[in-house]
This record gives structure tokens, sequence and C-alpha cells, in this order.
């Protein structure tokens, strides 16, 4: 959660993020049910660690790829007498859609009272108490948010979605009300002043003291009313104008309309759908666009699509200069020379735009030789059809691509043969082990009790340690329903965090007076977790992680027989998703927020890229990796030549990739303040100054289709940042699966030790620094930056080949 900010007191999700989802802002409270609902299940299912005797490691695992392979296992499995709801995630609030309200209610009076404290601080323990009054605030609020942000959009159910959408509008209308409240931003300032205060303070308790404090000051907070007003009403519209531009971005040209005869290579049932009277009426905002551009011979009529598919309508540019202009404004209002700068200053390893810039001057040059190779392979390909070619037109780099992949994949059998080795239950599998062997942390299946869930396709997993018991709760939400978002993502719905003594007897008071009719709880601990999962580990107690995996695998809907089925695309994404989900479990930080992946924007997405390794890697697919049906293992090379296709441009795909990250700078940067903004003119400007490939043709303007400019804005190089660091990591501290790197205890236990477990409450660097034992990257800054940006992002379908 970042808070104090424009729209503060929230979360980020995570996001695959960076590439999979958008930031997404939470909030929380509690209130009561006004039923004692979940009292009957609370008694039937006692909350204690799993137990991880060895038998019990053998019966589970083998129970893990029979829950996700066999509907009828799964149902045998959650075969029960019914009983009353235990609440959604085991929230005893929420066993019906009015119980939203009743907890946003009763969190809203925490959070007030907790506010009141923070205000009325004088003395030096009252002090002290600050940061932890702060996080268990943010806590409260968060709570609400991320419960009901998830289920408004997950739940089948009407009801349940409007009440957890008017839980979630009541909650962040009083987030607005902290963001004005001047006085806790003076009180924390005067806790981090005094130095009888700071050093009683943890290094954790003072990182999460610090990005309070930025946030507040990036919120405008100190400044006079007048400014205060204008930075809510430019933060308002920023939010306005990003919505639009993001769902009504639009084409110059709707359509492109040639003679069928120009499509000769187009697949034919594809054309005939598109044809009319003897002439292609192709819809330029579909994919069409790109199946065109890879297979239609005609030059001209690859040109024509070009153009289309790269222009985007005068209005989405018009929106995207607007929305770059309001916020130049908000940064200069907030003392910031530019947008990037007051972005990049925290929560992010960067630091400042000329950090970025170096990232990607450095990696520009690290790219450039296998760039220039792939250009020249592309030449020598259109000199097979037009041999007195002498350069690439940027209509030629999409069917010259997919002619060379086309002679690639004949001698390849059919992607269906590799998913005949991935079942979802065998990949499940297959994650517990490697995780077990990694960090001593496995899977073990739990039976979901009435109202737990959303949905009945959905699986719990409890996450058990070697050493410390149940450190988590995992819940699987992977089969393709009609209604569902089709965009996989990672879900933290609720954060880890300690729970003090005093929030206990807070809670043993409200039950023992009856306050706001509450729930019946086994005991006081559960009452000051909603009933949701605890961990108490040498007298300290604390809230678990509670994470959702949701992707859309087709489910077999015939007999119950076949399993779910993964392309080998399909299985990176589960192991990408689920690196987000080890790093929420293994970063059990004391304060909620710099727990888990609530860490800098640009590492977030290292744990998971990290993970697509993994998903590559020989050893690992030996532990799990078998047919279906004859429990043949997987042939390796099989993977192999997939990887060699898939990575085949890869380079190609780096620089368009490092181009974009410029032009989000760019756009974000002082020159955006107070002057006209020609995007297109600085889009074209870096396509020729940096690129090698032929750039994008005067009349075009594609960058108003770019639609991570809003919701990424001046952070869009974390994509390309992580992908180096994964590479980095996977080279040095698993040496690069070599002689089964990717399965040593040893190599999880420095990654772990050194990087996961901190989540955010350690300098990210120096947990870089760390992991990779390398000095040079302890104290950050631009020689850090660029440091990084010469590794480059060393293709895994060329260390395939050395293999």
């Amino acid at each position: 959660m970042q808070s104090l900010r424009p729209r503060s007191w929230v979360c980020s999700s995570c996001s695959r993020l960076l590439r999979r989802t958008s930031p997404i802002d939470r909030q929380r409270r509690w209130l009561s049910v006004g039923s004692k609902a979940g009292a009957a299940e609370a008694a039937a299912r006692p909350h204690i660690p799993v137990d991880n005797a060895a038998t019990g490691q053998q019966h589970d695992d083998a129970l893990l790829r029979q829950m996700f392979d066999s509907p009828r296992v799964w149902k045998d499995y959650v075969k029960r007498a019914r009983l009353q709801s235990t609440g959604l995630f085991e929230n005893a609030y929420l066993t019906h859609p009015e119980g939203f309200l009743v907890f946003a209610r009763l969190s809203l009076k925490k959070a007030r009272t907790i506010v009141d404290k923070v205000l009325n601080a004088s003395t030096l323990e009252e002090y002290r108490a600050i940061v932890k009054l702060l996080d268990r605030l943010s806590d409260i609020l968060c709570r609400v948010l991320d419960t009901a942000d998830f289920i408004r959009g997950a739940h089948p159910d009407r009801a349940m979605q409007r009440m957890a959408s008017e839980a979630w509008e009541m909650v962040y209308e009083y987030m607005n009300e902290l963001n004005t409240t001047a006085g806790l931003n003076d009180q924390l300032g005067k806790a981090m002043g005094n130095p009888e205060v700071t050093k009683t303070w943890s290094e954790e308790e003072m990182t999460v003291a610090r990005v309070l404090k930025s946030d507040f000051d990036k919120s405008a907070i100190n400044l006079p009313k007048s400014y205060r007003d204008r930075f809510v009403e430019l933060s308002s519209e920023i939010s306005r104008v990003g919505s639009v531009f993001m769902n009504e971005m639009t084409p110059e040209q709707r359509f492109v309309v040639l003679p069928s005869s120009q499509f000769k290579g187009m697949d034919p049932v594809e054309a005939r759908n598109l044809a009319r009277r003897g002439m292609i009426y192709l819809p330029t905002w579909s994919h069409y666009t790109a199946m065109a551009l890879r297979s239609v011979h005609d030059e001209n009529a690859r040109k024509h699509v070009f153009y289309a598919s790269r222009t985007a309508s005068a209005k989405s540019v018009e929106l995207l200069e607007y929305l770059m202009g309001l916020r130049g404004e908000l940064a200069r209002l907030s003392g910031f020379e530019s947008y990037a700068q007051m972005t990049l200053r925290d929560r992010m390893m960067a630091r400042t735009p000329e950090s970025v810039r170096q990232f990607l001057g450095a990696l520009t040059i690290s790219n450039g030789p296998m760039m220039k190779q792939e250009m020249a392979d592309l030449l020598d390909e259109k000199k097979k059809t037009v041999p007195d070619a002498t350069s690439l037109q940027p209509w030629d780099k999409d069917f010259y691509s997919e002619s060379i992949r086309r002679s690639m994949k004949a001698a390849q059998r059919h992607d269906d043969f590799l998913s005949a080795y991935f079942s979802l239950g065998t990949v499940i599998q297959g994650l517990s082990r490697i995780f077990t062997r990694l960090y001593g942390i496995r899977f073990v299946p739990r039976e979901t009790l009435p109202g737990e869930t959303w949905h009945p396709d959905v699986r719990r997993l409890d996450v058990v340690s070697d050493t410390d018991g149940h450190v988590a709760v995992l819940y699987c939400d992977l089969f393709y329903r009609p209604g569902k978002s089709p965009n996989p993502a990672h879900f933290t719905v609720r954060c880890s965090r300690e729970i003090s003594e005093g929030e206990v007897a807070e809670a043993a008071t409200a039950q023992s007076e009856g306050y706001g009719d509450l729930p019946n709880f086994e005991s006081p601990e559960l009452a000051a977790n909603d009933g949701m999962s605890l961990s108490k580990k040498n007298g300290v107690l604390k809230q678990l992680p509670t994470v959702v995996l949701v992707c859309d695998f087709p489910q077999n809907a015939s007999a119950g027989t076949r399993p779910a089925l993964l392309s080998f695309y399909q299985l990176e994404t589960l192991f990408h998703e689920m690196g987000h989900a080890i790093h929420s479990v293994l970063a059990r930080t004391s304060f909620q927020n710099v727990s888990g992946t609530r860490c800098a924007t640009d590492l977030a997405e290292l744990p998971s890229t990290l993970m697509e390794y993994f998903a590559a890697d020989p050893s690992v697919l030996s532990l799990f990796a078998r047919h279906y049906e004859t429990d043949e293992p997987l042939p390796y090379e099989l993977v192999a030549e997939r990887l060699r296709l898939s990575r085949r441009f890869e380079a190609s795909d780096t620089e368009h990739q490092i181009i974009l990250a410029m032009l989000d700078q760019e756009l974000h940067s002082s020159q955006a303040v107070g002057q006209e903004l020609n995007s297109t003119e600085i889009y074209h400007g870096l396509q020729h100054k940096f690129g090698l490939a032929p750039p994008d043709p005067p009349g075009t303007r594609w960058q108003g289709f770019f639609g991570h400019l809003s919701s990424y804005g001046s952070t869009y190089y974390s994509y390309l940042f992580d992908r180096v660091l994964a590479q980095r990591v996977w080279k040095v501290v698993f040496s690069a699966g070599q002689d089964g790197g990717a399965v040593r205890r040893e190599n999880g236990e420095q990654l772990k030790e050194q990087l996961l477990r901190w989540g955010g409450s350690r300098d990210p660097w120096k947990c870089l620094s760390g992991a990779l034992q390398d000095n040079r990257l302890a104290d950050g800054g631009e020689t850090a930056m660029a440091l990084v940006g010469s590794w480059g992002t060393n293709s895994l379908g060329r260390d395939i080949k050395q293999r």
C-alpha cells in the first residue's frame, strides 16, 4: 500500500503487472455482520498449522495432481454436509452481500480511532507508536479495499458485486479525507525528527516511516489550501482523462479496403470472412492486421495495413498529450521538475530520470550487435524473393520474420504434442516440488468450506514451511468461465502483518461486550483477523498472506477424465504468476506497507520473470513433466525447439521495448510542462536516433495506442529492467540451470535470504547486491543502473543452443 498520495492509503496491485495488469487502488475498514454466521464452521475447522509429517507430504503431493486434473476427485474431495457460510476467504463478515457494508463501516470506525490517536499523540511513547499505528491504519483500509476490489470483479453474484463496490467506494471516500489531514503528516514528521523516538525503531519500522513521509510530501499536503485544492482537481482530471484515453483510443482509419487479389498468402478462411464483392474489408483495430502483416505477399497491401494499424486517431493523440500536460502540472505543483522525477524518487530503484536513461542507453549498446544480425537475416530473407533489395521497409519486418520462423517450424511437431506433458495438475505438483527443494515450502490441498470461495472451481492450497508451519493461503482460480477476465493476475487480498497484543485485547473486549453485533469467533486472535488464517511463532502473532491466482485455462468438459492441458506459453504464464505469489509468501514482514510484492516497483517483476527461466529448465521439468496418459517423461528437445522458435527475434523485441521506455520517459519529462507537446515528433525521433529496425514512416502516430503510458507513467522501463535482472540472477545464483543449479537448496536459500524475504523493508540495491554478491550494486545510482543495462537481455533461446 502506498499511503497518502492523491490516490493514497491504497495499494498497487502487482501485476504482473508491469506487463499484465495496471495498478489497482485499495483500502479497508471493519464492521460487524448482523448474524452469527460462521461460528459453526470456525468450530468445525480449528485454525492450526497443517501437519507436515513425511507421510503427509507424500499424500499431499499425489493429491495436488488429482485435485486439478480430475473433476471427479475434486467433487469427491469437497463433498460435505450443508453448513452455514464461513464467509469469503473465511472472513466472518462476508457471509452474505450486506456483510461488505458491515465490514466497511466497522473498519472505518477503527480507522477513525487510530487517526485520533495519531493526531493527539504528545508523549514520547505515543510518538514511538506512530509508525505502527499508521501501518495498522493502512492495513485496516486495505483489508476492505483489496477484498472488495477483487470480489467486485470476480464474483458471479450481482448482489455480491454491488455490495463489494459500495464498500470499496465508502472506504475510498474516507481515504480522500485522510489525504487532506495535514496533522498526520505533521505528527509523523515530529516523530521522525526526534532521535529519542527513532532510536527505538527497527530498520523495517524506519523504512515504513520514510515511505509514509514521502507519500505525504508527494500529495502537496504542506501547500496552502488553494494549491491543495488544485492538486485534488488535477488528480481527479488525470484519473478521468486516463480512463477516457484507455477506453476510447481508436485508429484514424477503421478499415483497410483493398481487392481480394492483393491478400494472397493470408489464411483463405479468414480472408473469405472479410470479403465482400471482391474486396477485403480488414478492420484496423483487430488481430487481422497482425495476421496480414505476417502473411500477405503483396508489399503494397502490407504497406496500407501498416499505415492504418500504426496511425491512431487525432483525438487519441490529443488526449494523450493533454494527459501528459496534466501530469507535468501536478509534478510542478508538488515541487518537482517533472512527473518522472516525482514518480521515480521513491519506491523505485532508479530514483531519477537520468538513471533510467543510463540504463536504457547501456541496454541499447548491449542489444546492438544482436539487433544488427537479426536485421541482416531479415534482409537476406527478403533477397530470396526480391534479389535487388538493399533495405527493409517497416512493413517488411513481420512478414520476413514469419517466413524465417515457418522454415524453422517445418521440422517441429505441433505444439499440442508438447502440451500433453503439461496437465494442470502435474504443473501445480511440479511447482510445489520446486519450491520444496529451493525454499522448504510446499502446497497442501485444503478443503474449502461453504461460502469460502466465489466459485466452485476455485481450489485452496495452504503453503506450509518445513520450519515455520502454515505460512500462507493460496486460492487458485485457474479455469475459464464465461464472463471471467481473461487476464492472468496475482492478487494479495491480505498482507502479512504482525498483530499486537493490544489488538487482540481490543477484539476480546468487543466480543465480550457484544459490540456492533459481531460474529462469534473461536478466539480473540481470530477476531483480530476477521476469522482469517493466522500464525504464531515465538509469541509473535501474524496475519497470513492470502493470495489469489487467476488464469483462464480451458477445462475439459467431456466425461471428466481428460485433464486441462497447458500450452508452453500457458505453462510460462502460470510459473510467472506463481513467482509473484511466492514473493508474497516469503516476504512475511511485520508491517503490511512493505510486505510481499510491496517493494520497489522496478523490482516487483524480478521473481516472476525469473520463474519463466525455471519453466524452461530441463532439471526442473524432469520433476513433473510427464505425458498425461502414458506417464512418459517429457523429451526436452521439444522444449528446446519451442524456445529457439519463440526467441528467434528477441533482440528486435528488446529494441522495440527500449524505444517505448524512452518515449515514456520523454513524455513525462520537463518538456511536457507548460509548452506544446508533439508526441509524434518525439516518438519518431527516438526511433531514428536509437533504433536499427526500419522506423515508422511520416504520417503515422502509433503512440496514441500506447495504453501503458496511462497506467505506468514514467515506469515502463521496469519491464526491461526486471528482464535483465532476472537473467542475471538466473546465471549467477542458479548457474543458468547447469548441473542441477535450478533445484539446489543452497541457491534458493541465497535468493530467499538476500532478496525475497525482505519485501520492501530493505534497500532493494542492497538486496540485489547480496543476492548477486556484487558490491558494485550496493549503493545504486546512475553507475549501477548503467551496469545493469550493460548486462543485456541474454536470450534464454541462445542459452538453449549451447546445451
